[in-house]
């Protein structure tokens, strides 16, 4: 174009722009900037705004619609494809540009904020999310350790559930994003994609002190006729959070559409309501209508980018992995960046599903076979573990005596703060300290347990066994095995130690895949370079015939309260013997004196 005709193009432009008295300025892009000038929203556009910006952008041909409707900058938030259409915009290809083109004026108005993250680098996050970030009930997260009671074994895993959070949320909108540029046909909107954000962001939010000691330890025993775990409480505070801090005209401001995406962000972090399918790992069958109010069957793929029910492959997990093994120093064989360049959706099953390329199938056994080198080497740590009994049988103690103050000024104990979100935002790791550094003579035994912790006075390892096959044990079963253990004396023992019940720990753990004995590839679908459209499995021996032949295992640990030598040499014994009595594989850890019961 000569410069004759670009003057000529700017001059016919010019008469398009706001005059002077206007209160506008005058070139294009300045325009655009005009109307987020006062509080970054485009509130302050009219119709003409509008259309004005529709011409500068090449669209004028369609202005007429716009302004037929009286479209302002307030309805141009809630544009969706299908309104383009219903308001007699018939090219799919116009309706995919003016979409585009009104992404560039959220990326104007966002004024996202910059975290420096050591895992992910400097990532953006949406100021919506900065305003949940700065509430009191998400700041809680800083004083809940990731790892709980492992930080007393791995000095460096210091990490806290805050971090872990903002990381899903932007990876949440770093994977929706890259399926939206690289699948358009997928309409993938904003607010799909905030929701996602959100839902990642939010996924932790009831957490209780020490994480996964809370809902896994605590309550259980304090509790044991409640099935409560944090994902019900993270719904629960996250329709605290909102409320409290007034938060539904801000969600609406930028774009959210109330109730029904406070809905989908729940449904994203805790399955659908009032159903348990899902909740219980179990898959939607084809002729069930479909469960989620959030959003329709055919954005069921969003449903499993922060917590994925179907085979566990969520950016909840990539980031704990990653995290994790940075600061535990443990290596991370697992690269997620790559895996986002290959993520597809594709129909199976009838619903849209995540897909991933064929040959990126050994990197997702590599993936769970990270998480379960994680689970050995550091989250079942055999010390880690009895650190977060000794603390939880101090919080069972200091139950009864800690009051924490919550909605209308009522107290509630440890167990009770999570019947209420008001005094559950007060109960973080804090409780340790406080615990630890009280005077009350009704917190002596629980204090005393916690300076043995901070001593290393720990209780000991009497050994380690395994069952051939998976068994259900209760809290009560695990008290009655400790009594076991007690009464389990071989005859050969002339020592004459008294051995009680209370004088032993029991504990289960279960070593899997994620997915129990099942082994989550063979829920995953995957697509070849050469026809990206068509999703299909891929067995275990079409990967490597090194691949585990099963996929889940059960260990029991049994710890002894007394460690002086006599009584560690006898609780030895026993662990044996009962292991011999109860046909469970050779005890580890108690091999020196097997061949006195064999």
């Amino acid at each position: 174009m000569n410069r004759r005709k670009r003057f000529n193009r700017r001059k016919r432009f010019r008469k398009y722009l706001p005059t002077a008295d206007s209160d506008h300025f005058k070139t294009p892009e300045e325009s655009v900037y005009a109307g987020l000038s006062r509080d970054g929203y485009l509130r302050q556009w009219d119709v003409e705004d509008t259309c004005r910006y529709l011409h500068q952008e090449g669209l004028g041909a369609w202005e007429r619609h716009f302004r037929e409707l009286q479209i302002t900058g307030v309805g141009l938030r809630y544009l969706t494809e299908t309104h383009l259409e219903n308001m007699g915009i018939r090219p799919l290809c116009t309706r995919l540009e003016i979409l585009h083109c009104l992404e560039k004026l959220w990326q104007i108005a966002a004024g996202t904020k910059v975290f420096n993250d050591p895992i992910h680098g400097h990532i953006e996050m949406h100021p919506l999310l900065v305003c949940i970030i700065d509430t009191p009930q998400f700041q809680r997260l800083r004083h809940i350790k990731q790892l709980g009671g492992t930080y007393f074994v791995f000095p460096g895993a210091s990490h806290n559930r805050f971090e872990h959070s903002i990381g899903v949320g932007y990876l949440a909108g770093l994977l929706v994003q890259e399926l939206n540029e690289r699948q358009p046909e997928l309409f993938i909107s904003r607010r799909d994609i905030l929701c996602v954000q959100i839902a990642g962001l939010c996924h932790d939010l009831g957490h209780g002190p020490f994480s996964h000691m809370f809902d896994g330890m605590f309550i259980p025993k304090v509790r044991p006729e409640s099935k409560w775990k944090h994902e019900e409480a993270s719904l629960a505070m996250f329709d605290h959070l909102v409320r409290k801090n007034a938060l539904e005209p801000v969600m609406k401001e930028h774009g959210l559409v109330l109730p029904d995406d406070l809905v989908f962000i729940k449904e994203q972090i805790a399955g659908p309501q009032n159903t348990v399918l899902l909740s219980q790992g179990v898959n939607q069958p084809a002729s069930e209508p479909w469960p989620y109010k959030g959003r329709p069957e055919k954005k069921s793929f969003l449903y499993e980018i922060v917590a994925n029910k179907r085979n566990g492959i969520d950016v909840d997990k990539w980031d704990y992995l990653a995290r994790d093994c940075f600061h535990l120093g443990i290596q991370n064989n697992f690269d997620y960046r790559r895996f986002l360049k290959f993520a597809r959706v594709c129909e199976v099953d009838r619903e849209e599903a995540d897909l991933h390329r064929d040959k990126e199938v050994g990197n997702l056994y590599d993936m769970f076979h990270t998480r379960n080198c994680l689970h050995r080497r550091a989250y079942q740590h055999k010390v880690g573990n009895i650190i977060e009994t000794m603390i939880t049988e101090a919080f069972i103690k200091a139950n009864p005596h800690i009051q924490i103050q919550g909605s209308g000024g009522k107290m509630f104990t440890i167990s009770a703060a999570i019947d209420d979100m008001e005094a559950y935002t007060k109960l973080t790791d804090n409780m340790f300290e406080q615990i630890l550094y009280s005077s009350s003579s009704k917190l002596a035994e629980a204090r005393e347990i916690l300076q043995n912790i901070t001593c290393r006075r720990l209780y000991k390892c009497v050994g380690q066994t395994q069952t051939e096959v998976r068994v259900e044990v209760s809290q009560k079963k695990l008290l009655e095995w400790a009594g076991c253990v007690a009464r389990s004396r071989p005859r050969n023992d002339l020592k004459h130690v008294t051995l009680q019940p209370e004088d032993f720990v029991v504990h289960i753990i279960n070593m899997d895949w994620g997915m129990k004995e099942k082994n989550p590839i063979n829920n995953m679908r995957f697509y070849c370079k050469n026809d990206p459209t068509k999703a299909y499995q891929i067995s275990k021996d079409q990967v490597s015939k090194l691949l585990p032949e099963r996929f889940a295992e059960q260990l029991i640990r049994v710890y002894c309260k007394k460690t002086d030598e006599r009584t560690m040499e006898a609780a030895k014994k026993n662990f044996a013997q009962w292991c011999m009595d109860m046909n469970f594989s050779k005890p580890q850890d108690g091999d020196v004196i097997t061949p006195e019961v064999t």
